[in-house]
């Protein structure tokens, strides 16, 4: 069978991204223009301001992704491009441009689902790696598990009913001084911390869901802290970091190896920004080891957002004929296995 190239576009939140990628798993250029010291300042995304900056990247990194693969346009076989969930202006950039360049080629335009993207990146990361399996997608946005029954075939079997779990990372960051983005910085200061130095609650649900929710963890460190200001005393900030940390990680690790026994799955993929977290991959290898369970990563590079995960989901949705229509539109709340 002949090779499927997919050029990529990626432009969901603050990175403007364009890749290439053969038959879903193969990367020969995965560009990432960020954004976070200009979002730094503000202390996180500011849509209009993204918006705006993708617009300004988006053709120099499509372009530097072309040369870099050693292609021309003519060797595409598709356009792949996030079209949800994610913010609708920085959305629209990227579904737009690839719009008028799988018009122009007369290519195959297929919209991706950020999340599914996410998954896909284990794809290309672990070259032999297969459905089913169990996926857990924690970014700054997202926080699921998933049953990966076959390619572009999900069932999701836990959510987050509040906040997101980088989310909560990047408030509690916020709070104790450390600045944007909250999580890599939380992980580093939590390594001169005693993780075990203050309770902060796990929320646990009484209904048998795999459910999770992180404002009541979020709001503790947030009590916490005014209470020792209040009371003048000494705040040891890698304590409430580490401690704050071990707190997500825990009702993490205990949800999704509660769903490989409830499936009976043996492979557990992360996917997302918070899965380049180094105690939730040391935790999680651990506890899953004792059970059998095998654990993979992706590399901290296909952690964040890229468009080499979307060239990925694009090519499995190309194979199985979903084409998407030129009339195609931003989906901000796109949830997993919508169409």
């Amino acid at each position: 069978m002949k090779d499927k190239i997919i050029l990529a576009i990626e432009s969901s939140c603050d990175e403007t991204s364009a890749a290439v990628v053969v038959n879903g798993r193969k990367v020969l250029s995965n560009i990432i223009s960020s954004q976070i010291d200009i979002h730094t300042k503000f202390g996180g995304v500011v849509p209009e301001v993204a918006s705006r900056k993708h617009i300004e990247a988006i053709n120099p990194v499509v372009e530097e992704a072309i040369l870099e693969a050693g292609i021309t346009l003519d060797d595409i076989d598709a356009v792949a491009v996030t079209y949800g969930p994610g913010l609708v202006g920085a959305l629209l950039v990227g579904l737009q441009y690839a719009k008028g360049l799988a018009y122009s080629l007369n290519k195959p335009l297929i919209g991706v689902n950020h999340i599914e993207g996410h998954i896909c990146a284990n794809f290309i990361e672990h070259k032999d790696l297969k459905p089913p399996f169990v996926c857990l997608v924690v970014s700054g946005g997202h926080t699921f598990i998933v049953h990966v029954m076959d390619y572009g075939k999900f069932e999701v079997l836990g959510e987050t009913r509040d906040d997101a779990a980088g989310e909560a990372f990047d408030k509690v960051a916020r709070a104790i001084g450390l600045g944007y983005p909250g999580g890599p910085k939380i992980d580093k200061l939590s390594k001169e911390g005693n993780k075990n130095a203050i309770k902060f609650p796990r929320a646990n649900f009484h209904d048998n869901t795999l459910d999770f929710s992180f404002s009541g963890v979020k709001s503790s460190v947030l009590n916490y802290l005014n209470k020792m200001n209040m009371t003048g005393e000494i705040i040891n900030k890698a304590d409430v970091a580490a401690s704050f940390q071990e707190a997500v990680i825990d009702v993490l690790t205990e949800n999704v190896l509660t769903t490989c026994k409830r499936r009976n799955l043996d492979k557990i993929a992360i996917a997302g920004g918070v899965a380049s977290n180094s105690a939730l991959r040391e935790k999680l290898t651990v506890e899953a080891g004792k059970n059998g369970i095998k654990v993979l990563f992706p590399s901290p590079i296909l952690c964040t957002d890229n468009a080499a995960m979307i060239g990925s989901a694009g090519y499995f949705e190309l194979v199985k004929g979903n084409i998407s229509s030129l009339d195609l539109n931003a989906k901000p709340n796109l949830k997993l296995g919508e169409r």
